[in-house]
């Protein structure tokens, strides 16, 4: 599960760097890897990165919500 979580974890700081580049440049980087913003792939690879925003959510919960400290039992192994 620690893999999978870094993976999310990783897709999330890939479309925040692509929002990035959006926001100051006016430039899709994922749209020009994969054929523009409708072609099949670049939209799989939004729906991806969306659900590794939705699963990072869950984490984020996880960290903010344990109030047992650093030895806490519940945290995720």
């Amino acid at each position: 599960m620690r893999c999978f979580g870094f993976i999310a974890l990783l897709l999330v700081v890939i479309g925040a760097l692509n929002w990035g580049l959006i926001g100051f440049f006016q430039y899709d980087l994922i749209s020009d890897i994969f054929g523009g913003m409708d072609a099949s792939a670049a939209r799989i690879v939004y729906g991806i990165v969306g659900l590794a925003g939705i699963y990072c959510i869950s984490l984020l919960c996880h960290c903010c919500c344990c109030k047992c400290g650093p030895k806490c039992s519940c945290k995720k192994k």
